[in-house]
């Protein structure tokens, strides 16, 4: 007991990162707790859909608390076997889409269900993905290493992103986003960097020209594992025409009928500083799934601008810390990893937002602790546990090198801070 007691000590805890994790908590309770009114209508409870929410909340709470005080070094070792758990379900709902142990939620067949519990191993693969990368490029110490690990973390991003990219081309994109930055933070050669990129682009318009002008516009089905190609292209299309055709931006149809209602609901909320306030949302009972993809537009509707611009500087603070935190870490696995982790919370919610604004295309993407989900809410908490367990962790060995220091009457050398606890 006295040995717990030691190891979990609350004095050097990153309070800073705590406060913006709850915060981001309490803005999501009360957020759905309006945005959920279709599922306490088919709930018949009013608090039931939240409740179930808080319940995947308390869990990310508690799991944030420990991870907080697990070793880095571990965590990047069970980055592997995350990412391996999770390659093993994604290549598993891409090889049999309609096997059992695949759910399908909202039309989409991205969740796995065992023993009762359904998760998204796409979620699972980020926090894995990101980890691995890090720990990859943390190992770079010459020029030839340079070359042998931008292969290697291109390698392992493309195996992870590959199946991704089957259910859900914006998560995939981000991935890649966010170890093109990693890649950019780790001093890797700009003609590795720029040649995937090159490619990229390549690719991406190739498949968009393919997939327009030999299914879209000839209304033609494209069957097979790419079949939702079809719908990345339409979405494209859409937000093109909506910005090109003035006409177009106040007409309803059931492509654009989501956007519509989301822009309805942004224009009620900027009437006033602070919307309808909290509890007054109409377009919620019209806008479908508003706890899901655009409850932004819902947070908009009931607390402003001001509401808005609040909680975007709750997301930006996490960047904003990531990047004054890693300044000061000896440890640049684990400053990869924080950076890595910030950068997918913060690109995830400013890609969300821009969506339920009208900028960009229909994504899907979640807002991170914000958006209704389990796995999203849980696995962002890991998000959390990981980034405060490293800031933790290196304040504990400043305070001890400092000790050390004060001690032998500042004549000892300054030392590489290694987590080697």
């Amino acid at each position: 007991m006295n040995n717990l007691r030691q190891h979990i000590n609350l004095k050097y805890i990153d309070k800073t990162y705590w406060a913006l994790f709850i915060m981001l908590i309490v803005v999501a309770c009360v957020a759905l707790f309006s945005a959920s009114s279709t599922l306490v209508y088919e709930s018949q409870s009013a608090l039931g859909p939240v409740a179930g929410q808080m319940f995947f909340f308390f869990i990310g709470i508690v799991a944030a608390f420990f991870i907080q005080f697990v070793p880095s070094m571990w965590v990047r070792a069970s980055g592997y076997l995350i990412l391996g758990f999770s390659l093993l379900c994604l290549y598993a709902i891409m090889v049999a889409p309609n096997a059992a142990f695949v759910a399908t939620i909202n039309g989409a067949s991205r969740w796995i269900k065992v023993a009762g519990i359904t998760f998204q191993p796409s979620e699972i693969a980020k926090l894995g993905l990101i980890i691995v990368v890090a720990d990859q490029l943390a190992r770079v110490r010459s020029e030839e290493d340079k070359k042998k690990y931008f292969i290697r973390t291109l390698i392992i991003t493309v195996l992870t992103v590959l199946p991704i990219m089957v259910g859900n081309l914006s998560t995939a994109v981000l991935l890649f986003l966010i170890v093109f930055i990693m890649w950019i933070l780790a001093r890797l050669p700009w003609k590795y960097i720029l040649s995937v990129f090159g490619i990229g682009v390549v690719a991406v318009v190739l498949g968009y020209c393919i997939v327009e002008f030999a299914y879209v516009r000839p209304h033609r089905q494209l069957h097979g594992p790419m079949s939702r190609a079809v719908t990345w292209v339409g979405r494209v299309d859409d937000m093109f025409s909506e910005h090109s055709n003035k006409d177009s931006k106040f007409e309803v149809t059931d492509e654009n009928y989501q956007r519509a209602i989301a822009k309805v609901a942004i224009a009620r909320g900027s009437k006033s500083p602070l919307g309808v306030l909290p509890g007054n949302s109409k377009e919620r009972d019209f806008l479908p799934l508003a706890f899901a993809d655009y409850i932004f537009a819902i947070i908009v509707e009931e607390s402003g601008i001001i509401g808005a611009c609040f909680l975007i500087f709750l997301y930006m603070s996490i960047l904003f810390r990531a990047c004054w935190t890693s300044s000061r870490f000896a440890d640049y696995s684990s400053m990869l990893m924080v950076m890595g982790l910030a950068l997918m919370i913060t690109c995830q919610a400013l890609i969300s937002m821009m969506v339920a604004v009208g900028i960009g295309p229909v994504t899907g993407q979640p807002l991170p602790i914000i958006t209704r989900g389990g796995t999203s809410a849980v696995i962002t908490s890991i998000y959390f546990g990981i980034i405060m367990g490293v800031s933790r962790e290196q304040k504990e060995l400043q305070a001890r090198l400092d000790i050390t220091k004060e001690e032998s009457n500042n004549d000892v050398p300054d030392i590489i801070l290694e987590d080697n606890l």
